[in-house]
């Protein structure tokens, strides 16, 4: 069995969703650290592009999204499970929602001046103005919008106190009860905010809230180990992709298997990935593509949130 590698860096939101999925499935893993900005050379040989983070690499396969990854780590260990017998739907559509709007709440209320003056202290002001360069070219061309902090302070308030509510009522420690997808998808944004210390108090002035982020956050990261980035490529060049899903190849726009396509994200992170479509099934596309550096690797993409094109 091929070991779970995942690129990523520390202070990476998403990236700490997708640690926290591996600490509650008791999984281990291999951790190779990428830069926060581009350009990022060797994870490009794996995605053929692909820009978010993190990725999840298994051999010669190759997972962008954490609602795949998710979803991938679902099939590698089935319990402790994500998705709950009896609250799939709910729990995948509080995750959408938190990945999106409470990621982007977070996001500009870190990102405000006050909190950036704290948070960027100890950077230099060309490292500075090079991270804010990246996320600003990060969110070019998607169809995601920038969110004022003053509407995120505005907007903040009515989120944390729906979840207050929910958490004081709820019959149990978690969101729906017993732990899913949905924790987790909420608690990097938190998690995030928690980190600056102009920011935290908008996590802490919510009693329910802040214990139940103990909880998912108590979960912790899985034992893990580092690896290189060449030695990650190195996997990819010797490894064989693994055979594709049984589930029916269903692609409503008429892509077929062996047409060569670009599939990219429509929010933000837009760069399309080029290859042949191998797979299109109700949740996940497969591209093949092969790089001298990689080798033939399958790059796996949920189809929510993404899109596809003629090439």
């Amino acid at each position: 069995m091929s070991e779970l590698i995942l690129h990523h860096y520390p202070t990476s939101l998403f990236a700490e969703k997708a640690r926290l999925l591996l600490g509650f499935k008791g999984l281990s893993w291999r951790s190779v650290k990428i830069s926060p900005v581009m350009p990022k050379p060797d994870l490009t040989a794996l995605t053929g592009g692909y820009r978010k983070t993190p990725v999840l690499q298994i051999g010669a396969d190759i997972y962008c999204d954490t609602s795949l990854i998710a979803r991938r780590l679902e099939q590698e260990k089935a319990l402790p499970a994500f998705f709950p017998e009896g609250q799939e739907m709910i729990a995948a559509t509080f995750a959408a929602w938190a990945d999106s709007v409470v990621f982007q709440h977070a996001v500009s209320l870190v990102f405000q001046p006050e909190s950036i003056a704290v948070r960027f202290a100890n950077m230099p002001p060309e490292a500075i103005k090079a991270f804010i360069a990246d996320r600003a070219e990060l969110f070019s061309g998607g169809s995601a919008t920038r969110l004022s902090a003053e509407q995120a302070r505005h907007q903040w308030p009515t989120i944390m106190a729906r979840l207050e509510q929910q958490l004081q009522r709820e019959q149990g420690d978690f969101l729906f009860g017993e732990p899913s997808i949905a924790d987790f998808a909420l608690a990097h944004p938190l998690w995030f905010l928690k980190a600056a210390p102009v920011t935290s108090p908008l996590v802490d002035a919510y009693p329910a809230v802040s214990a139940w982020l103990g909880r998912v956050l108590g979960f912790g990261h899985g034992a893990f180990s580092e690896m290189s980035s060449e030695e990650a490529l190195e996997v990819a060049r010797n490894a064989t992709p693994a055979a594709l899903p049984e589930e029916q190849f269903d692609e409503p726009n008429g892509f077929e298997a062996g047409q060569q396509v670009v599939i990219a994200a429509i929010d933000y992170g837009v760069d399309p990935v080029a290859g042949e479509l191998l797979f299109a099934g109700s949740e996940e596309l497969i591209l093949r593509r092969e790089d001298e550096r990689g080798g033939v690797v399958h790059v796996h993409f949920p189809r929510f949130g993404f899109r596809i094109e003629k090439r």
